[in-house]
């Protein structure tokens, strides 16, 4: 199956010398700017959500239980503060790190893909900006559903995950090597399997330690499953022309 062999390879390119000196970066990266910004504004964003508990249909509630009430501000901008530190890691990755792992990856196991230079560096640039745009307001708009659901809470950040990944990797990964025609291609034939394999590496942000891999094994996950599908799809185009 195209997608454990694409997992299988992302892991070993991982173990490239070139790979793992850019492991650490983004997730650190991201790390520093978050930690920083809530060290800074902490004290504005906690009056803040306790002005919004207080003016909600929970203030009446919290009135007698102060502590309650502090422990659900900190809870909140937790909430927040670990998806955007995520977010921002896979936009590092995205836009700095992509080109050269794309590159990486079609030396070593894709040398005779050529280049149809589908993509452009504007629409890498617009791709992430409206996958990211889309992305916050679904997650805002599920925030509540999160809250209320109970168990089921735990989908909706794995489905907002999964449309993440394959939106902003799958661009990134074919804008090199396919032409707009194949890009459309691809992204119709095999766009349940982007999801999938977005969701499924969606769920190591919830994996202690794995989670500070996890951008750019993501990176390299969608780059050898793109390419692997660009080259099944020449490969049957040049099946259906010799048959004519």
């Amino acid at each position: 199956m195209n997608l454990v062999s694409s997992l299988k390879y992302a892991f070993l390119s991982l173990l490239h010398p070139r790979m793992l000196a850019l492991l650490l970066l983004p997730m650190g990266f991201s790390l520093l700017l978050w930690g920083g910004l809530a060290v800074w504004f902490w004290g504005d964003w906690t009056s803040t959500l306790n002005l919004w508990l207080s003016t909600s249909v929970v203030g009446p509630y919290m009135e007698d239980i102060s502590w309650l009430a502090g422990s659900a501000v900190t809870f909140l901008i937790l909430l927040m503060l670990i998806p955007l530190a995520y977010v921002t890691a896979l936009l590092i990755v995205s836009v700095f790190a992509m080109p050269m792992m794309v590159r990486h990856v079609a030396q070593n196991r894709f040398p005779n893909l050529h280049l149809e230079h589908g993509g452009s560096n504007i629409g890498s640039a617009w791709n992430s900006f409206a996958a990211l745009c889309i992305y916050l307001l679904l997650w805002i708009l599920t925030l509540p559903l999160w809250l209320l659901s109970g168990p089921l809470a735990l989908a909706f950040p794995v489905l907002l995950n999964a449309y993440l990944n394959q939106r902003l990797f799958r661009y990134d990964a074919l804008a090199e090597h396919a032409s707009e025609q194949e890009f459309a291609v691809l992204t119709e034939r095999s766009g349940k399997q982007f999801y999938l394999l977005g969701g499924i590496l969606g769920l190591l942000q919830y994996v202690p330690l794995l989670n500070f891999l996890a951008p750019v094994y993501i990176g390299l996950a969608f780059t050898h499953f793109c390419l692997d599908e660009l080259e099944k799809l020449r490969m049957e185009k040049a099946g259906l022309a010799l048959s004519e």
